[in-house]
């Protein structure tokens, strides 16, 4: 599967932004889809997670209550709705996916856990 992330732009503190994950290639059913952040100087961070159907969704700390992640099957796309973004909320943001059956929480909150991933876009937060 080829995955495709857009979206990213300059925002203002509390503001919104909705990112989109377009896969291709295979059916988008067949996946676990994870999306994660990298800010400069930073490791990569999980910010969540979304079951093949919709379900068993997982949030990191720091976007818990913020972001929403949803996806559509029918148009093989994900998405990460994110509202009262704060300036460090600044990353590049990855959507990733699996379809191995074998993994399940908490291999899903880690990059180790994805075998595919899109080329990111920025999101920037100014306060």
């Amino acid at each position: 599967v080829q995955l495709q992330a857009s979206g990213g732009g300059l925002v203002q503190a509390g503001g919104s932004l909705r990112l989109s994950c377009a896969a291709s290639g295979s059916a988008f059913r067949r996946y676990i889809m994870g999306w994660f952040r990298q800010a400069p100087g930073k490791e990569r961070e999980f910010v969540a997670t979304i079951g093949r159907s919709g379900g068993n969704i997982v949030y990191g700390d720091s976007v818990r209550g913020r972001f929403t992640i949803s996806r559509d099957n029918a148009q093989n796309t994900g998405f990460l709705q994110m509202n009262g973004m704060q300036p460090e909320d600044t990353a590049v943001y990855y959507c990733a996916a699996t379809a191995r059956s074998s993994v399940s929480h908490p291999w899903t909150t880690r990059t180790a856990g994805y075998d595919y991933w899109g080329q990111g876009t920025l999101v920037t937060v100014s306060s």
